[in-house]
């Protein structure tokens, strides 16, 4: 058999709870302040015990050598037990309550001692300070075990000094006085440390609530999983104090928004600027799954108050679901486009097999020419005179579908655009943006038309979408650019009011702008202009340029 687990010995140390760990701490400040205090006021005590005795053995000296008879007797008797000396030093030593009077000449002879035997005899401390015209203050051992002395010179009526006055107060009494000042003193610093331990028990009861009584290993566990769980997920996090300040972000919500460590403890205001993913974080914007646009990027924003007084906000990146969802909706309006032109398809073949039973074979050759001559019409004018494939791509199939919704769309005369683009798939998005949103406006009316007019000069593009729909009042001008804002109803893969936003940031992102106006004749107009937009063009290689030359001439 295996032998039987030892017992677990248990074992020394500080609780394991926040609150008794803080209660003890506390406590046992408390309890050193009161002691140390307790010290401090402990040793100048004593030392202004000392001095006070010492200055009343020397105001009792003084005064006792101010007696004229205490002088004469000096000069005019010998010292004895029943002297006039020893009667008068103690008849003032019993109404001073001073342990001895010692009156003595310049011999160092006794003339007056609280013991007779005494008198008579050389003293037993060196007195030469006072007979040299010195008062003195000490604390020493003499006859009389330790006492606070005070020494003064004795003059006579001529002011000569015949002598001295030696006064000493008992030193037991000057420690009694400490010692019996010491339990008044300790009672104030108990007082003081049940005080002391009273507020750290409300202290640590707050600390209990606020940190819901866990351990400090545990506060740290949940400080680790905090960290790891905030930089794990892919939704960008941001939370603010009850300041409003930005209090700590994860690293997806550095991404999104675009920024860094400098950003914490500052404003969204300070740390974004003004825009709606500002108003959003700050909560002058409040709703659930709320759109705004940060730079490149659709974001979808949501905002929780906290019980502190501050907040937590949640971004999810919805660009890539936004892009297809655009896409979708192109999908879908294609679709339909090419079910009518199925149907109308279907017709033109009726037609076609009409006349070729009829034996009219040129009319149906001609018939046929006039279909394939305006697709191929339309295609020829797009790519002549804008170079870059996807966006020419782009407004071939965007006028497809305008001539199934009954609008025509024209791209100006004025069109010129080179092969150039530094961001082709921007400016698509910009222009199919605009489109959509003037086939919407226009979609029937009558005599509904879309104009296109893109133009390079130097490096800018400058891009001009004309309708001839009912146009954007003045006061909705700058509204209809804020995200979210729309007047259409939502699509099916989520919400509007993103298009024209994304637009005008795609454009200032470019240093350049977007902006609306009323178009001549009605409608609205739609200007934005991209420097920048374009590369310089590439130089024409030497034997290229030599044989331009001599054909020009």
């Amino acid at each position: 058999m295996s032998p039987p687990p030892a017992a677990r010995r248990p074992r020394l140390g500080l609780p394991r709870r926040v609150f008794s760990q803080v209660l003890l701490m506390q406590v046992a400040i408390a309890a050193g302040v009161a002691v140390l205090a307790t010290g401090l006021f402990l040793a100048p005590l004593s030392k202004q015990l000392d001095q006070e005795a010492m200055r009343r053995a020397l105001a009792i000296a003084e005064t006792t050598a101010q007696d004229p008879q205490i002088a004469e007797g000096v000069r005019a008797t010998r010292p004895a037990g029943d002297g006039p000396v020893q009667r008068e030093a103690e008849r003032i030593r019993r109404a001073t309550h001073a342990e001895y009077i010692v009156v003595l000449d310049r011999n160092w002879v006794r003339w007056s001692h609280p013991t007779d035997s005494e008198i008579g005899r050389r003293v037993s401390t060196d007195p030469s300070d006072a007979l040299a015209g010195r008062e003195v203050m000490e604390i020493d051992k003499g006859t009389l075990d330790r006492s606070a002395r005070g020494k003064v010179p004795l003059y006579d009526a001529e002011h000569h000094v015949v002598g001295a006055v030696s006064v000493g107060i008992a030193y037991d009494s000057v420690r009694a006085r400490l010692i019996s000042a010491i339990p008044e003193l300790f009672g104030y610093a108990g007082g003081a440390l049940a005080v002391g331990a009273l507020a750290a028990w409300l202290i640590s009861r707050r600390v209990q609530r606020q940190t819901r009584d866990l351990a400090f290993s545990d506060i740290s566990a949940l400080l680790a999983e905090r960290e790891a769980m905030l930089h794990g997920i892919r939704e960008g996090v941001v939370a603010l104090d009850r300041g409003g300040r930005v209090r700590l972000f994860n690293d997806e919500a550095r991404r999104l928004l675009g920024i860094g460590d400098e950003a914490v403890g500052r404003t969204p205001d300070e740390a974004l600027g003004t825009g709606r993913t500002t108003d959003v974080l700050t909560g002058r914007v409040a709703g659930t799954d709320l759109l705004t646009v940060r730079g490149p990027r659709v974001l979808v924003a949501n905002r929780m108050p906290t019980d502190d007084g501050g907040a937590v906000a949640t971004l999810r990146d919805r660009t890539e679901l936004e892009r297809l969802g655009r896409e979708l909706d192109s999908t879908r309006g294609l679709i339909d486009a090419l079910r009518a032109q199925d149907h109308e398809h279907a017709n033109r073949m009726h037609t076609l097999l009409g006349l070729l039973e009829l034996e009219m074979y040129d009319d149906a050759a001609e018939f046929v020419g006039e279909v394939v001559g305006d697709h191929r019409a339309t295609a020829e004018q797009v790519t002549e005179r804008i170079q870059d494939p996807l966006l020419a791509a782009l407004l071939v199939g965007k006028a497809a579908v305008a001539a199934e919704r009954g609008v025509v769309l024209l791209v100006s005369d004025h069109t010129r655009l080179p092969d150039r683009l530094i961001d082709p798939r921007g400016l698509v998005t910009v222009v199919g943006n605009l489109v959509d949103n003037a086939l919407d406006a226009v979609a029937g009316s009558p005599h509904a038309r879309v104009e296109v007019e893109l133009r390079a000069e130097g490096r800018t593009v400058a891009l001009r979408v004309r309708d001839t729909g009912p146009g954007i009042p003045a006061d909705r001008r700058e509204l209809i650019f804020t995200e979210g804002w729309s007047t259409k109803d939502p699509p099916a893969h989520g919400k509007r009011g993103i298009g024209l936003s994304l637009v005008r940031r795609l454009a200032e992102r470019q240093g350049g702008s977007a902006s609306v106006d009323t178009a001549a004749g009605g409608g609205a107009v739609f200007t934005v202009v991209l420097p920048e937009a374009l590369t310089d063009p590439a130089p024409e290689p030497a034997g290229v340029r030599a044989t331009a030359e001599e054909e020009t001439r």
